[in-house]
């Protein structure tokens, strides 16, 4: 299978497996991958979600990109109508995806990257939007989304040089990734993190992570409206009694989601 998925207790893990080929998306790609959202969306006991590539011969790799053989004569075929490129930079969701990083996430792969929610990255992995370098465009979100994780002029020379060195320590130092981990290691320590998520009830997680995204730019009175609105729909919900009645009785609540 190109693209591999795995329930771990309150987790999915989504895996890119065509290590022959870098990891890069083609169109089995882009249909396993939204068929991984689509189960992690309509599973009520998975709360958080993990994107991780395959190890290859030659070492880690996250995602090479595009399949540059199929862009040659069906460009299209690495998207699908409900999530754009690789069926997921475009794809409307409520749970939380961590992005866990070993070795180069480079172009598309950087698309997929900047399309998660939280980042966690080996030492060895590194970044870049080298488009330029084939008269193509970083179509997937990688120029409006890279700008507002890093530094405008640090994503323009990216995107201008198309350099493939950005290290994962820099990417770090600028906040783009969330948890440097050794080689090897990033889906360990992305189910780390994944695992304290968990810990809290889900549909908070989900409505923080809609209100954060929603109103992060715009004026305050839309962030009071949507902080205002989430927390009332918290106070109907069985999970909202739970929380309470845990704190009270000084114990680890046992959420519900509902």
């Amino acid at each position: 299978m190109t693209v591999e998925y795995e329930k771990q207790g309150n987790v999915g893990v989504i895996t890119i497996n065509r290590p022959d080929a870098r990891n890069a998306v083609n169109s089995d790609v882009a249909q396993g991958i939204e068929s991984a959202i689509d189960r992690i969306e309509e599973d009520s006991e998975v709360w958080v979600g993990i994107l991780t590539g395959a190890r290859t011969e030659k070492g880690y790799i996250f995602c090479a990109g595009a399949d540059l053989k199929q862009m040659s004569v069906d460009p299209g075929g690495m998207s699908t109508e409900k999530g754009g490129f690789a069926g997921f930079v475009q794809r409307e969701r409520t749970k939380p995806i961590i992005a866990a990083v070993d070795g180069p996430a480079l172009a598309g792969g950087t698309e997929l990257v900047l399309a998660c929610d939280m980042v966690v990255a080996s030492r060895t992995a590194k970044f870049g939007i080298p488009e330029v370098k084939r008269n193509l465009v970083a179509a997937a979100g990688g120029l409006f989304r890279l700008p507002r994780k890093l530094p405008r002029n640090i994503a323009m020379e990216l995107a201008l040089t198309g350099s493939l060195e950005f290290p994962a320590e820099r990417a770090h130092h600028f906040g783009l990734v969330n948890r440097l981990s050794e080689e090897g290691e990033a889906l360990a320590t992305a189910q780390q993190l994944a695992a304290e998520i968990c810990e809290n009830a889900p549909l908070a997680v989900a409505e923080s992570r809609r209100i954060m995204l929603e109103a992060t730019d715009q004026p305050d009175e839309v962030g009071w409206k949507l902080s205002g609105d989430g927390i009332m729909k918290m106070f109907g919900t069985e999970d909202f009694a739970e929380g309470l009645t845990a704190f009270a009785e000084k114990r680890a609540p046992q959420w519900k989601g509902r």
